[in-house]
C-alpha cells in the first residue's frame, strides 16, 4: 500500500467503530511521548466574522456614518472599554474580560489579503504568505517536530472534516465527529514481529499507534464524566468533548473545532446576533469548566476567522473584507485590548489596514505557551508584547 494513501486513510476518523484488519498488528505499541500540561483550543470562525460588529468602536462617529443599516448602538453595546466594547450577544465575552481572562488583538490580519474564503483560509491554516502555498499546515508542522514518535492524539480536531492546519508529514492528529463512539478495534492480539518489508511494517505502526490513540480517548472520557452544563448546539457539544478530553488527562497539545455561518451578505443583524450567541454560550460554559477544573491557566483559546467584513455595509449584511480582532481567552494571559482601535479615516480600499500578522500570534502561541521556537517551521513574525 502506498504510504501516503495509508496516512490519508488513518487520518481521519468521524465516528463509529472502525475494525482494522489482522495483517496491521504486528508491530509494538507506541507510547504517547507528548508531555507537558498546557494546550491550545482553536475555535474557527468559518464565513468571515463581522469584527467590526463584534468588537465595536462604539464611540467612532464614522461607524455610524459608514453602516447606517446595521450599527449596533451605543445603547446596545456592552462593556465599554477604550472606546471600544461588546456586541449585546458577548455577555460572557464582557465577564470573561471584566475577570481578566480574555484579550483582544485588534487589527489582525497579513499583506496583500485575499478575499476568497476558500484561499484565506488555507493561508491561515499554513502560515503562508499570500502568493506562498504549503502543503502542511502550521501545526501539522509542529506536532512533526514536537511528537518523538508518531502520536495520534496530538492534536484533536472535532468535526466533521479534516483540517488543514493539523496536516503534516505524519499523521499526528485525528478528526472524530463524536469521540465516545471512536472505537478501534484489532481482529487478535499483537505481537513485535516485523515483517521482511519496511514500508508494512510503517503502516504496521501507524495502525497500532491509532488503536492506542482509541485507547487513550476512551479511557480520558472516562476519567471525567461532563458535570458542567454546554448549550445543545454543535459547537457546545463540541467544546463539552474537548472539556472532557482535557480534564481526563488526554494531554493532547492542540485541540481545533470550527463554527460556521458567518457569511453575512444578508440579513446580518439577525444572523450575526444568533451565531455570536452561539459562540458566547458556549465559550463562556467552556471556560467555566475549565476554570471550575482548576484548568484554566493551563487551557489558551484562540477564537479567529479567516478575514473581517468590508468597513461600509451593502444595504443589508458587509461584503467580504480583511483585517479583524482575534480572542485569546483563558492560559494566564494578561486580560489586554492588544493594539489600536480601527481607523476608519485611513482604509485601504474600503477595507481596515491590518496592523498585526496573524503569524506573530501564532508565533507567541508556539513560543510562550508550547515552548516552541516558531521559526523551527518558517514563522519569523515577532511575537505579540503584553499578550501573556
Amino acid at each position: 500500500m502506498n504510504r501516503r494513501i495509508f496516512l490519508s486513510l488513518t487520518g481521519t476518523f468521524t465516528g463509529g467503530s472502525l475494525l482494522l484488519p489482522d495483517f496491521l498488528f504486528s508491530f509494538s505499541k507506541q507510547e504517547n511521548l507528548i508531555i507537558g500540561e498546557q494546550c491550545v483550543v482553536f475555535v474557527q470562525l468559518n464565513g468571515g466574522n463581522d469584527g467590526l460588529n463584534t468588537f465595536i468602536p462604539y464611540l467612532d462617529p464614522l461607524y455610524y456614518e459608514m453602516r447606517p443599516k446595521i450599527a449596533l448602538s451605543k445603547d446596545e453595546v456592552i462593556a465599554g472599554n477604550k472606546e471600544m466594547a461588546f456586541h449585546p450577544a458577548l455577555k460572557g465575552f464582557a465577564q470573561m474580560q471584566q475577570n481578566g481572562d480574555l484579550s483582544v488583538i485588534q487589527n489582525v490580519g497579513y499583506p496583500e489579503p485575499n478575499r476568497s474564503h476558500f484561499r484565506s483560509q488555507e493561508i491561515w491554516q499554513t502560515a503562508s504568505a499570500s502568493d506562498q502555498y504549503i502543503n502542511e499546515g502550521w501545526l501539522g508542522r509542529y506536532l512533526d517536530l514536537q511528537c518523538t514518535t508518531h502520536t495520534p492524539t496530538a492534536g484533536i480536531n472535532i468535526d466533521n472534516i479534516d483540517n488543514l492546519s493539523l496536516k503534516g508529514e505524519i499523521p499526528n492528529a485525528i478528526t472524530i465527529k463524536d469521540p465516545e463512539k471512536f472505537k478501534i478495534k484489532n481482529g487478535k492480539e499483537e505481537s513485535t514481529e516485523l515483517s521482511d518489508n519496511p514500508e508494512l511494517d510503517f503502516v504496521q505502526k501507524i495502525a497500532n499507534s491509532a488503536v492506542e490513540g482509541s485507547e487513550q480517548i476512551q479511557k480520558a472520557l472516562a476519567q471525567a464524566t461532563q458535570e458542567n452544563s454546554y448549550p445543545k448546539t454543535g459547537l457546545g457539544k463540541n467544546l463539552a468533548w474537548i472539556g472532557r478530553l482535557i480534564k481526563g488527562n488526554l494531554n493532547s497539545k492542540v485541540y481545533y473545532t470550527s463554527l460556521g455561518g458567518f457569511d453575512t451578505h444578508d440579513n446580518q443583524l439577525a444572523i450575526h446576533k444568533n451565531k455570536l450567541s452561539e459562540l458566547n454560550d458556549a465559550l463562556f460554559s467552556f471556560y467555566t469548566d475549565m476554570k471550575d477544573a482548576k484548568l484554566l491557566q493551563n487551557v489558551t483559546v484562540v477564537v479567529f476567522s479567516e478575514f473581517g467584513r468590508r468597513v461600509k455595509d451593502n444595504g443589508n449584511g458587509t461584503d467580504h473584507g480583511t483585517a479583524a480582532p482575534m480572542f485569546i481567552i483563558g492560559g494566564s494571559n494578561k486580560g489586554k485590548i492588544i493594539g489600536n482601535n480601527p481607523n476608519l479615516s485611513d482604509l485601504q480600499q474600503g477595507d481596515l489596514k491590518h496592523q498585526i500578522d496573524f503569524r506573530s500570534v501564532y508565533a507567541t502561541l508556539l513560543q510562550d505557551k508550547l515552548n516552541f521556537n516558531p521559526s523551527s517551521i518558517g514563522i519569523e513574525n515577532p511575537v505579540v508584547n503584553d499578550l501573556f
